[in-house]
């Protein structure tokens, strides 16, 4: 059975791990190997992640199944002072892919989100990511075109989807 539960700061090298497990395949085709590297170090460095949740109102989960970690997520309320959640992360293990994990993390974001009032999740995603037509399937509409520029000239081509909470 798949279960959510709240990360914890000694969860950062399990969250690491699968950041390092995902990324390559979900972006291996669409960034260099450069941009990839760099991104990685620069999101999921233990600074990085520290400053997330201590700073910027960031909340991680993890989905479990017994003792393994299949994934995570992160999200953050009130994103840029609106009645929104806002899904920073969410990454599940290639290897259990498919399984319904990413809609449990997202369902247990949505129902938290509810709960503290917005009316809407948002998130944004890489424009050419194949977990685009995932995000769709629960909902999520492509409401923004936005490229985000990054150190060393790297660019994030990303479309911002929302889904509302009813």
């Amino acid at each position: 059975m798949i279960t959510i539960s709240e990360a914890s700061i000694v969860d950062y090298e399990t969250i690491q791990n699968i950041a390092h497990q995902t990324w390559p395949i979900a972006y291996g085709e669409i960034l260099s190997k450069a941009q990839l590297d760099y991104m990685l170090d620069a999101f999921y460095n233990e600074e990085a992640l520290n400053d997330s949740v201590a700073n910027k109102g960031h909340h991680f989960i993890l989905a479990k199944e017994g003792e393994q970690t299949l994934g995570f997520a992160s999200y953050e309320h009130y994103y840029n002072q609106k009645q929104q959640t806002k899904i920073h992360k969410i990454y599940i293990l290639p290897q259990t892919q498919g399984k319904g994990i990413g809609k449990k993390l997202i369902d247990f974001i949505e129902k938290i989100a509810k709960e503290n009032d917005s009316n809407a999740l948002s998130l944004n995603v890489n424009r050419f990511n194949k977990a685009l037509h995932f995000y769709r399937k629960l909902g999520f509409e492509i409401v923004e075109e936005v490229n985000i520029e990054l150190d060393h000239g790297y660019l994030m081509e990303d479309y911002v989807l929302e889904k509302p909470i009813t």
